[in-house]
């Protein structure tokens, strides 16, 4: 993408926290962009939602700072293609003509913050703070759920069996008689199975299963 208000750099080539600004007016992308750098953040400036829906989203914990008045696409509406598309960076709505039904929609859809033009700097610093704070958890969280996955994808279809069963609370003795093997057997599936889920107890991996929407079989 070109275009001068914009640095040059790809916005998915650095780990920093990224904050993106999609606002029509030149002088308020830059005075943001001034306002974000001068406390250490990493800042990509757009004209319009469209610019911003060309880029490639960062590996790094990202907000974006979207005015309500875009040409073309609308700020509210973007932010539903935005939701429709699975992306979940966080929004901070700044308008100079908000009003309450406009706010209240955007927060209803999940923005974080509706500020309204001119706001005071620290209001946005907050804003955008709360917002790379949120989209830091979600990543962390989607990032542990990944490695939960892997290592379910590593057992056995036997061991998942009878992880299904020790979630849901059964002791070795009644798995056996479920899956009609010997008591011995369903022990030494139980310790691989724990050993490959890193699980230190059976509280630690119904937390595991849980987490990966796993449905457990009536005892």
């Amino acid at each position: 993408m070109t275009g001068s208000s914009r640095s040059q750099r790809d916005p998915a080539a650095a780990p920093e926290h990224v904050v993106f600004i999609v606002d029509d007016d030149v002088a308020m992308r830059e005075t943001l962009g001034s306002l974000f750098r001068s406390v250490g953040l990493r800042v990509e400036l757009f004209g319009s939602a469209r610019e911003f829906a060309q880029i490639k989203m960062p590996n790094a914990a990202s907000c974006l700072v979207l005015d309500i008045r875009l040409p073309g696409v609308s700020g509210l509406d973007f932010q539903a293609e935005l939701a429709e598309a699975g992306i979940r960076v966080p929004i901070i709505f700044m308008t100079g003509h908000g009003d309450i039904p406009m706010s209240v929609q955007a927060m209803k859809a999940g923005a974080i913050d509706f500020l309204t033009k001119p706001f005071r700097d620290q209001e946005m610093l907050d804003a955008v703070a709360r917002a790379l704070e949120r989209d830091q958890k979600r990543r962390d969280s989607e990032m542990a759920i990944a490695e939960i996955r892997v290592r379910l994808d590593s057992l056995t279809s036997r061991e998942r069996e009878v992880m299904a069963f020790v979630v849901e609370g059964l002791m070795n003795k009644q798995v056996a008689a479920k899956l009609g093997v010997s008591e011995i057997t369903i022990k030494v599936h139980r310790v691989n199975m724990m050993r490959k889920m890193k699980a230190r107890s059976v509280v630690d991996l119904v937390g595991m299963a849980d987490s990966l929407g796993i449905r457990r079989p009536k005892a």
